[in-house]
Order: C-alpha cells, then sequence, then structure tokens
C-alpha cells in the first residue's frame, strides 16, 4: 500500500536545481551531504511523478489553481471557457452527449475530447496548458455509446462470484472508454446495499461486504492496469474511482442521499470493505457520497476523507465530488462552500454551478477565508495524478493509438459480455425439470421484456434514467427473444414472438419475460418491494397460460430482489435475469439446450442478495436472514430439480387502491401514508416521531396539544433555505375522479413566512401544483385555529397530474415560519372551499 506524499525539502531543492542557471548539473544528497556529479539532466518524462507535479504547481497562477479543482458538465461549459478558466476536468453527464441531444457517434465524441484537449493546453494566454481530464460514468460497460457492450448490472454480476470475469469486464470497459477519447471513469461502486429499496441497489454487487471486497481490486486493476507495471494507467487504460465513499448502501429505508446511523467502526466493517483493496490496486481517485453518516454529510466529513481515507488507509489519489454534492453541506451553496474542501474533496463537481463556484473561491482565496496550502494540496494531487497517467505528455485524442469506433463492440468484447450474462442467471425455481428447453418444442416467447433492449439494459444506458430507449438506437445489441430464437433455429427449432401473449399454433411451452422498467438514483427509491398485485398485467398473463395447462419459464428483469410470490407460484419455472445488458444471446445459451435437450451451460449464478417473503421491504440480509423466502447464496442449477409447496400470496403490505380521505390526523401520517422532512441537505428524511427535524435544521416538528395531549404538529421553518414538509403514499394515487373535492386543513399560523407559504400535492420528481397559502387565505387573525379548504383544480392548475399523486400534501418555505397542524383530509367541496379565482 503507497503512502501519502508529503512534499518536502528534498523536492523543493530538487525544484530549484531543475529550473537555476546550473543547466545540467544535478546533486545527489546523502547521509553526509551533497556530491555534486556532472551528468545531464534527464527529460522530463523520466522525472520523479511527485517532482514533475509539484514543479507544475510551483509555476501556477491563483486562477490556474483554482480552475484545476473544478469539473463542469459538458452540457454546461465550452472549449473556449475551458482555456479561459483553466478548468482541471469535465464530464458528461447522465443526459448529456456531445452536440446537445441524447446519443452522438463515437466521431463526435472524439471531436468534442478533441476540442476540449486543445483548448486546456493552449498556452496562449501565458498559462501552463494543463490537459483536462474528461470523467464519465460507464458503470456497467461506456453505456453512452450506442455501439458499446453494456454488461449486467452490478447486482447480477455480484451473482456470478467471479472476480477474474470482473477484472475482463472492467478492461474491456476502459478500451471502450478510451476509443471515444475520454481519460476517467467513475466506477467501480463498491456500496454494500442493505435496504433494497434503495434506488441504486443495483450498482451495489451485493448486501455481502466480502463479495464486494474481492471484487474491487480486480476491477480497478483491470481498468487502470497492474500498479508499478510499464502499462499503468497508459494505452487502453482509464483513471478508475472507487465510490461513494462511504456508506452510501446503508442508508435509513434506502433512502438515496440519506443518511446511515451506527457506529463509525461497525459501519465501516460493513460499508468501507471494498475500499482498502481498491487502494491496495492504487486507485486514483475516490468519490464522495451524497449521503451522510449520523446526520454528518460525507462531503464535509474531514474525519473519513481525510483522517481515515489518507492518514490510515494510504490514499494517494485525489477525491471528487459528486454531483454538486459540496451544496448539501449545511451552510453551503452551488456556488459557495469551502467547508467540502476544507474536509478532503479535491475536486468539485460542480457541472452547471462551476462559473459561481469559481469566483467565490477564487474571491476567498484571495482574502484568505480560503487556506492557500489546502488548495495546493488538492491540485497537487490532481496534478500527480495527471502525470501519474501520461496525460500530460499524449497527444490529443483523435491522434491516439486507443481511440476509434472500430475498437468498441468488437467480437471479443461482446464476448465477454455474454459470458457476464450466462454467469449472472440466477434459477429460483425447475418444477419437473422444465428446463433446459428442447429447440425441437414449439416455444412462444412474450412480455413487456422480451424483445426490449431498455428493459434488459436499465438505466445509465444511453441516458441517466435508462428510458426511452429503441431497440434501433442499439448498435450490435441482441434481445433475449432473439437470443432464444437464434439458439433454436441453430439447432432445427423454431420460436414465435407475441407482444400478448396470443398465439396461432399452441405452443409446448411459453417464455415470459418481464420486470422492472428502467429507472435510476433517487426515483428508483421504493417504500416496499412488491413487484405487483393479485391483480397485475404480468400475472394475469401467465395464469392464461397456465389455465391452457401449457407450462411457463418466466424471466424476471430487475435491480433488486422483489416479493414476487404470485408469480413464482404461477409459473413452472422462474429465472432471476437481473438486468442482464446488451447480450441477450447469454440467456439463452443457459436457457436452451441442444439438439437432445442437453444443456449447453448450467446455471451458475447464487444470489448475492436475500430474496424477501415479504413485500414490506424491511431489510433482510444474510445466509441465515430471518424473513428470507430464498436465502443469501442460493441457485439451483440442472442436477438440482426443485419441488417446493405452494407460497403464501399475502404481501404483508396494504396493496388496496381505496383512499377514505384521510391524510393526516391528530398531527400524525393517517393509515398507510408516512411524513417526511426535507431541505437542500437531504430532501427526504422520515418523520414518523412527533419530535423531528431536517437534516440541517432547516425544518422541525413537535408535538403540541390542541384538544388532547400532543394532538396536533408544529412545523417550524428556520429560515436557513428552502424546506418542506411532505405527507406520502407508498404508491401513486388516482385522484383524476375527485377534481372537485377540496383538501381541507385545520391549523394554526402561530408565524407568517416573509416570503410564500406554499401548499400543494406532488406527483413525482419534477411534477407538482403548488399555491401560495398566503395569497388564497386570509391569514389576519394569526393565533387561532381555523379550516380552510382549497379546490384540487388550483392544484391541477399548477402543474399536478391528478392521476399518479405520490405526496398529497406538501408544505413548503424559504423563510422563518411556524405553523400547527391538526388534520388534513380531502373533502367535498363546499361555499367556503377556496378555487383560486379568489
Amino acid at each position: 500500500m503507497r503512502k501519502p506524499h508529503t512534499i518536502g525539502p528534498l523536492d523543493n531543492l530538487a525544484s530549484l536545481f531543475q529550473n537555476s542557471a546550473l543547466g545540467g548539473l544535478v546533486f545527489v544528497l546523502t547521509a553526509c551531504g551533497a556530491e555534486q556529479i556532472n551528468v545531464a539532466t534527464p527529460p522530463v518524462q523520466s522525472q520523479s511523478v511527485d517532482v514533475r507535479a509539484e514543479q507544475l504547481l510551483q509555476k501556477m497562477s491563483l486562477e490556474e489553481k483554482v480552475g484545476q479543482i473544478l469539473q463542469a458538465d459538458i452540457a454546461s461549459v465550452t472549449p473556449a471557457e475551458v482555456k479561459s478558466y483553466n478548468l482541471g476536468s469535465v464530464l458528461n453527464g447522465g443526459n448529456s452527449a456531445p452536440g446537445g441531444g441524447k446519443v452522438a457517434s463515437v466521431e463526435e465524441w472524439i471531436a468534442l475530447a478533441d476540442a476540449f484537449w486543445e483548448a486546456s493546453t493552449d498556452k496562449t494566454d501565458g498559462g501552463l496548458g494543463v490537459p483536462l481530464l474528461w470523467g464519465t460514468d460507464a458503470v456497467h460497460g461506456h453505456s453512452n455509446i450506442q455501439s458499446a457492450v453494456i454488461f449486467p448490472h452490478n447486482i447480477g454480476l455480484g451473482a456470478a462470484r467471479d472476480p477474474d470475469l470482473l477484472g475482463r469486464i472492467a478492461s474491456v470497459t476502459a478500451s471502450e472508454v478510451r476509443a471515444t477519447g475520454l481519460d476517467w471513469n467513475f466506477a467501480p461502486t463498491l456500496a454494500v446495499a442493505q435496504d433494497d429499496r434503495w434506488g441504486r441497489t443495483y450498482e451495489s454487487y451485493s448486501e455481502d461486504p466480502s463479495i464486494v471486497a474481492s471484487y474491487s481490486g480486480a476491477i480497478v486493476k483491470g481498468m487502470q492496469g497492474e500498479p508499478g507495471s510499464d502499462g499503468f494507467l497508459k494505452g487502453t487504460k482509464v483513471i478508475s474511482t472507487a465510490k461513494h465513499f462511504v456508506g452510501d448502501g446503508g442508508t435509513e429505508n434506502g433512502i438515496d442521499k440519506g443518511d446511515t446511523q451506527g457506529s463509525i467502526d461497525e459501519l465501516w466493517a460493513l460499508h468501507g470493505a471494498g475500499y482498502p483493496p481498491a487502494i491496495s490496486a492504487d486507485v486514483q481517485s475516490v468519490m464522495a457520497s451524497f449521503s451522510s453518516i449520523n446526520g454528518k454529510k460525507m462531503h464535509g466529513y474531514r474525519e473519513l476523507l481525510t483522517d481515515k481515507l489518507r492518514g490510515e488507509l494510504g490514499f494517494t489519489g485525489f477525491v471528487v465530488g459528486d454531483w454538486d454534492g459540496h451544496a448539501e453541506i449545511p451552510g453551503c451553496t452551488p456556488t459557495d462552500c469551502v467547508a467540502a474542501l476544507n474536509a478532503g474533496v479535491d475536486m468539485y463537481m460542480a457541472p452547471d454551478s462551476w462559473r459561481g463556484l469559481y469566483n467565490s473561491l477564487l474571491v476567498k482565496a484571495k482574502s484568505g477565508e480560503l487556506d492557500t496550502a489546502r488548495l495546493d494540496e488538492a491540485v497537487l494531487r490532481i496534478l500527480t495524478v495527471k502525470v501519474r497517467s501520461g496525460l500530460l505528455d499524449g497527444v490529443k485524442p483523435s491522434l491516439r493509438a486507443a481511440s476509434g469506433a472500430d475498437k468498441i463492440g468488437t467480437a471479443q468484447n461482446r464476448a465477454v459480455g455474454r459470458e457476464a450474462v450466462r454467469k449472472s442467471l440466477v434459477l429460483l425455481k425447475n418444477n419437473k425439470g422444465i428446463l433446459p428447453l428442447n429447440p425441437s418444442r414449439n416455444i412462444l416467447v412474450t412480455g413487456s421484456g422480451a424483445n426490449s433492449i431498455q428493459q434488459q439494459t436499465g438505466g445509465w444506458t444511453l441516458n441517466w434514467q435508462g428510458d426511452g430507449n429503441s431497440n434501433d438506437e442499439f448498435v450490435n445489441a441482441e434481445t433475449i427473444y432473439e437470443g432464444i430464437s437464434k439458439a433454436f433455429k441453430a439447432h432445427g427449432g423454431e420460436v414465435s414472438l407475441s407482444s400478448n401473449g396470443t398465439f396461432e399454433s399452441r405452443p409446448d411451452v411459453v417464455v415470459v419475460v418481464f420486470g422492472e422498467e428502467p429507472y435510476a438514483e433517487y426515483r428508483g427509491d421504493r417504500s416496499d418491494l412488491v413487484f405487483e398485485g393479485s391483480d397485475g398485467e404480468n400475472l394475469a398473463l401467465i395464469e392464461s397460460f397456465k389455465e391452457q395447462d401449457i407450462p411457463v419459464v418466466a424471466i424476471f428483469l430487475s435491480g433488486r430482489p422483489m416479493w414476487v410470490n404470485p408469480l413464482l407460484n404461477a409459473s413452472d419455472a422462474f429465472v432471476a435475469a437481473w438486468l442482464p445488458g446488451t447480450e441477450g444471446g447469454g440467456v439463452a445459451d443457459v436457457l436452451v439446450g441442444d439438439a437432445q435437450g442437453n444443456a449447453r451451460h448450467d446455471f451458475v449464478g447464487r444470489l448475492s442478495f436475500s430474496w424477501p417473503s415479504l413485500g414490506d421491504g424491511n431489510p433482510v440480509n444474510g445466509a441465515n436472514a430471518k424473513g428470507a423466502l430464498f436465502p443469501f447464496g442460493y441457485g439451483l442449477d440442472y442436477t438440482r430439480v426443485s419441488e417446493f409447496a405452494t407460497l403464501s400470496e399475502d404481501p404483508g403490505v396494504d396493496l388496496s387502491k381505496s383512499f377514505d380521505g384521510n391524510i393526516l390526523n391528530r398531527g400524525d401520517a393517517a393509515g398507510k401514508f408516512s411524513l417526511y422532512l426535507g431541505d437542500n441537505t437531504n430532501a427526504n428524511v422520515p418523520a414518523p416521531a412527533l419530535i423531528s427535524k431536517s437534516l440541517s435544521g432547516a425544518i422541525a416538528t413537535s408535538g403540541v396539544d390542541y384538544k388532547a395531549q400532543e394532538d396536533a404538529r408544529k412545523i417550524s421553518f428556520s429560515g436557513a433555505g428552502k424546506a418542506n414538509l411532505s405527507i406520502r403514499a407508498p404508491r401513486p394515487l388516482d385522484l383524476s375522479g375527485r377534481e372537485s373535492d377540496a383538501l381541507a386543513i385545520e391549523w394554526r399560523l402561530d408565524s407568517a413566512p416573509a416570503g410564500q407559504l406554499n401548499i400543494g400535492m406532488s406527483c413525482g420528481e419534477d411534477c407538482s401544483g403548488m399555491v401560495d397559502a398566503k395569497s388564497v387565505f386570509n391569514f389576519s387573525n394569526k393565533n387561532g385555529w381555523r379550516e380552510d379548504s382549497i379546490s384540487l383544480k388550483c392544484f391541477a392548475n399548477a402543474g399536478l397530474d391528478l392521476s399518479k399523486v405520490n405526496a398529497p400534501f406538501v408544505l413548503e418555505a424559504d423563510s422563518a415560519a411556524r405553523i400547527v397542524v391538526h388534520r388534513i383530509e380531502l373533502v367535498e367541496a363546499n361555499a367556503t372551499t377556496k378555487s383560486c379565482a379568489n
């Protein structure tokens, strides 16, 4: 393990002589002093990495130093600005591609990489011209590129239990990233997900830290090369990133960007397991997590980012922030935050806030509010990685031997992807040995995922959420249906595809492919793990074949284990295929036998996550965990035929769609609803207790006596930024038939905000309807209890989609205020209901 390098007098002396009039003389320092020797100064390329980085630092202006620690998104920066501000890095966010569209050709990627390289190396303004780093989220292959191999998401790879395979996947991914002119990959994710309701569960290899630890070093070496070798970080290799440091997989209730709680030592043993092997493999960057530990945001957690990561673990690369993650430190904003730098973040990921952040950091560096020694330390770490990677000695991307469209999606690379699919599949059920499929039989393939590359690949594919992608937007990809069809034809059989399950010729077996639709990050957060209830369309499809006595093989595409008991009961065989990526033929390799019906490849995947027996979402982890239907490590193969009894179809969750109108009663969320507090630090803090507060304290609640003891909830806004209280449903409510109804509130305004006091409803991210209560209701009697109602049409007019309401009440303010609430419900409108027109 490498130790942190500290700039000392020897390095400074070497720098002095390199730049002095002594020319070609160098000095060897020994315990007895200095001995002059007459040899030529070595070329720059052979100098010590640390010395060379230090020399660059000493020549930099303050403006150049500030620019080096900033990373801008390509959608919010131009090459001219890169030159002007001397930016150290750019990234392409999940929805950013050259030209501003969703996708671009490989040639366009390389051309933009050239433009940024040329801008950053331009010295006509008198600067040093340090090349920038371009980072990307190639988290399961170079997934922004249409021709790239998209590998199974990490949850599937965890089932493979094959570190060597993971190293080869990382190597392929690195080569395809390099082929587009990029230098840096934000992978691997080393999260140890503990609550499968988390929307990023599929980015975790396992709930077990030993699996994550067994993979991390192999992935880093596959991506960067062997430390100390001539090929380290050169050629087809790229800079790797261990993320998200640390504890992102342990947040309360599986809430993205949430809070992980417990003793530091216990949390580290679980969530830190992947980092020591990555650091031993000389990983060059670590990304700070959005999440917090015991209420302290990781972007501001010096004890972990600096003392633990560097002092104890010996990490020598640089720490990069996550997307405006610095802004979530209490007291910080996207354009003003020294606290992250002080804590140990070396490079700010400031996608569209970089200009304002540059200006504020520069002003504070000149005033002394920003410690310039800490700034120098951060810049030196970034420069050291750039020197070490050969970036400063390279040529523009289009002239590199590793660049070119012909190096992406090759047959060799696709073979690795196909192998990964085969090894990731987990067989949960195989009654009567229905698998493998005999290609001489008549097979029907159906289901929403049968012929859908989008559903196979999931989030982080072509765009952030992975949705809206048609099959023809992928080059070289193969659907599961196409893979099965090719396997049957190769062995003399035929396969039919049906979009709705209908057929002309009765099939011997039906393969139904279905599962989750794509999502990424917090948009994938759930309140439970029920895939669908007894009225689900996939269950109805499978049962329609069972009624005809036709055997069914179910292939389930998902980013996490889910409660699917009715579907398991109705199927003869059930395969957890996770999110397999573009090589659908890998599924057929295992499911379809040879001409005699014998297996060509066996199932080798074993669950890296426990499969729940109930759908409530409460964490189930470990080989002996209670509540596991299929325990960690479970997985059948063709030597074991399963026959198990009918499973309970009680999910342990109220799936009824009925809603009696009660939202909050006696100060508590009613029925199936849950109450949350949010601010700019964390938008999703559960608040089941009367006494609760958001992470930064911008909003807090407590109990108040009204008609009985603590039967009302006081909501206090501190004024330290925008904050909100929301009451949420476990699944969206359809209120489209209740437009004429009203939201009734029994409340008291103790202190009105100087600004707006918005009330409304939410229908998801960027979907809400909010109105200013101060403009609707007369609050002249501030201290009295009152009953008000407002028409739901007001919220619909403000942008709410009433057909998918996930939060039937939201209250927000950005200035100090105190409100007490006793009851909230939906009622029939009456003569006093506000219509927003008066």
